[in-house]
């Protein structure tokens, strides 16, 4: 499965989650760890709801950019 996950710049590093695993978080210095980080975060996310006898969601998120 693919989740979406939003990149938030901050001021000394960035964040991220994923819109359809909410407190599915992570942070990093660059956008590049931010990404790894997540990967990591999804998985231990999910993980974590299957040993709780949790199903996870479908991803359910559209991503799309708009011009301005």
């Amino acid at each position: 499965m693919r989740y979406a996950i939003v990149i938030e710049k901050a001021k000394r590093n960035y964040s991220a989650y994923a819109p359809d695993l909410p407190g599915c978080v992570a942070t990093a210095k660059t956008v590049v760890q931010v990404r790894r980080e997540m990967r990591k975060a999804i998985q231990f996310h999910l993980d974590g709801m299957r040993e709780d006898g949790v199903t996870p969601p479908k991803p359910a998120s559209k991503v799309e950019y708009v011009a301005a």
